[in-house]
């Protein structure tokens, strides 16, 4: 299977390790940002391989996990409602909120419906006129085009019972927020490549040239993630500090165009607190003036929150990458997937699950 089976191939995974091992003349401190990319370093035991020549630093991993308590329980009290069906992509429904989930109040009679894209919501706004169809708008770059085309698609249709709960980030500013941070020891960058493949990546040369780290776009199979992490290390050892591209089979400079003008078109940037880091200056999009009618936080405000965390959750160092997860004294006891106390152990792109599910696992060179 071309783009596939070679990205998996055992020999060019060993003969990649064995270049980093060569390459690297000290230990370099390399974050993943997308959890994807943490769940096949952990399941291939990637980390390990380059035991004291690579430390991987888990990022913020993915827009369920550093989707804030207070979205939750705003999308918790729109459930409520009893006008209103809200649809959410099926992760959200066990994230915990302030001091319940989706889950909880879809057990208390909530009508919340797991969809697989809020076009289906569109479509379900159109068949169901009587009701209010909220759809919990929660993604990275990635997610966003398609949640504009669902609000393009309700305004050609006419729909007045068509919202969105928004809650976008976007990876760059957030990423220049860790790399900030006092006592950070990010070396190097893996970049996302689906996140690139829309977005493109042009916007982390302004970083990668002031905070002088590397930054290397990298897809998620073994091979795509060792090639990345042996261009960022001869970019360390070199001195230097570039955006390279290792994921030119799916990503461009610019990446989508016509994702992009279509996310343009009906978003504008924000201010967005992520779970676990804060708020972050222009790290979000809300949607723009002309498409306030779709924004479901207009039509019913949310009640004032206060974001608190179970006492023995760590969630917030992990997400930032200045802890891992079984250092959580939570960890694998009062924290599983089947009752979470955070949201990394929810996602299954979150890296608590990563560890929780793959860390036990023998890995050999």
């Amino acid at each position: 299977m071309r783009h596939l089976n070679e990205y998996r191939d055992p020999a060019i995974a060993r003969d990649l390790v064995s270049a980093i091992r060569r390459t690297a003349t000290r230990e370099w401190s390399i974050m993943e940002i997308c959890g994807g990319q943490t769940h096949s370093i952990v399941r291939n035991g990637i980390d390990t391989l380059l035991a004291g020549k690579v430390r991987l630093i888990h990022g913020p991993g993915c827009p369920v996990c550093v989707t804030p308590a207070a979205a939750i329980d705003h999308a918790i009290e729109i459930a409520r409602r009893p006008e209103v069906i809200l649809c959410s992509f099926g992760d959200m429904l066990r994230v915990p909120g302030t001091t319940r989930s989706l889950l909880h109040a879809k057990s208390e009679g909530a009508d919340i419906r797991i969809l697989y894209s809020p076009l289906d919501a569109v479509k379900l706004a159109r068949e169901n006129p009587a009701r209010e169809v909220v759809f919990f708008a929660v993604g990275f770059e990635t997610t966003t085009p398609v949640h504009a085309t669902a609000v393009l698609h309700a305004e050609r249709y006419q729909l007045a019972n068509f919202s969105l709960l928004n809650s976008h980030t976007l990876v760059p500013p957030a990423l220049d927020a860790i790399l900030s941070a006092e006592g950070c020891e990010v070396q190097a960058i893996l970049a996302a490549g689906h996140v690139c493949t829309i977005a493109g990546w042009r916007e982390y040369q302004p970083i990668a040239a002031h905070r002088r780290v590397p930054i290397v776009v990298t897809g998620f199979e073994p091979a795509d993630l060792l090639n990345g992490i042996l261009a960022a290390v001869e970019q360390l050892e070199s001195g230097r500090a570039q955006v390279e591209n290792r994921y030119s089979r799916a990503v461009r400079p610019d990446g989508n165009p016509l994702a992009r003008q279509n996310v343009q078109r009906v978003f504008e940037v924000c201010d967005r607190e992520w779970r676990g880091i804060g708020t972050i200056p222009a790290s979000g999009l809300r949607l723009r003036p002309e498409y306030a009618r779709f924004d479901a936080a207009l039509r019913w405000p949310a009640s004032t929150h206060s974001e608190s965390a179970p006492s023995a959750c760590i969630a917030g160092l992990v997400l930032q990458g200045r802890a891992k997860p079984v250092e959580c004294p939570a960890f694998g006891n009062a924290c599983t997937p089947d009752l979470p106390l955070g949201a990394p152990m929810v996602s299954s792109e979150g890296v608590c699950a990563a560890y929780y599910q793959y860390a036990h696992l023998p890995h050999t060179a």
